[in-house]
């Protein structure tokens, strides 16, 4: 089952068929109690969604009784604020439809691979507390997600910048303050949710700087945070199951997640 994330027509479309239409696509778990729930940005360079960074991420999380969402949101020929749009309007729909999907509505999480962990940061770092006035009764919901789990992901457009991210998402040459404005690390404030990143040191696509500048600003804003680096592995591990110690990533998280009563 997959859901349209705007139904009464996506805000600023293209006419671009393939990438219209956002979705949302639930993997629920079942229980007497309503369970936490974690929104899912595939990474891909905001030009693709990559495929083992949604459904077998989600079937993780359902193995620890998280219900989760993955979200197809719009890469380009989309560029900003579409991705970061659908993102909060992911984190809008699960909040607003809590009760049928038996999920607890304060603790909503995301969490994103590469440039969906730039997505994910967005959402934690450009928030906002719904419309009360809104017509759509999913915009009267909050934006803000309950913690964020960042995989690899991109966080900079500064000098440790994935240009292909930027590229895809701000254009060729965008303007500077916009820049410094989904430059995520540098829009942490105390408000910013509780924060779980891993990266590889050896990272030879998204620089392991960009986990370590966000968690930095955490840390002086004083903000909850776990963050580990592995020594070595590739870009795009996923769930990194076949790689030693990198595969140690989602024991690690999921101790976290009960830490965080998720």
């Amino acid at each position: 089952m997959s859901l349209v994330l705007w139904p009464d027509g996506t805000p600023n479309a293209l006419g671009n068929e393939a990438e219209d239409v956002p979705t949302l696509v639930p993997y629920l778990v079942e229980g007497a109690e309503p369970s936490a729930a974690i929104i899912v940005c595939p990474g891909g360079g905001y030009a693709r969604r990559a495929q083992h960074e949604g459904e077998p991420v989600a079937q993780w999380l359902n193995s620890l009784g998280i219900s989760a969402f993955v979200v197809h949101y719009r890469v380009a020929p989309y560029r900003h604020p579409n991705p970061l749009s659908d993102a909060q309007r992911a984190i809008r729909t699960v909040r607003s439809r809590a009760a049928e999907w038996n999920v607890d509505p304060g603790r909503v999480g995301i969490l994103g691979f590469s440039a969906g962990g730039h997505a994910a940061s967005s959402a934690g770092t450009h928030f906002d507390s719904g419309r009360p006035d809104a017509e759509d009764p999913i915009e009267r919901q909050s934006s803000r997600p309950d913690l964020l789990v960042l995989c690899y992901p991109v966080i900079s457009f500064g000098e440790y910048a994935h240009k292909g991210s930027l590229n895809n998402l701000l254009g060729e040459e965008p303007d500077a303050a916009l820049v410094e404005l989904m430059s995520n690390e540098k829009q942490v404030t105390e408000l910013t949710p509780p924060t779980f990143l891993w990266h590889t040191a050896d990272d030879a696509s998204v620089p392991v700087e960009n986990s370590l500048l966000f968690a930095s600003a955490l840390s002086r804003n004083k903000v909850p945070f776990e963050l580990h680096v592995f020594e070595s592995g590739r870009h795009g591990l996923g769930l990194a199951a076949e790689q030693p110690g990198v595969k140690a990533w989602t024991d690690v998280c999921a101790s976290w997640f009960c830490q965080r009563g998720f």
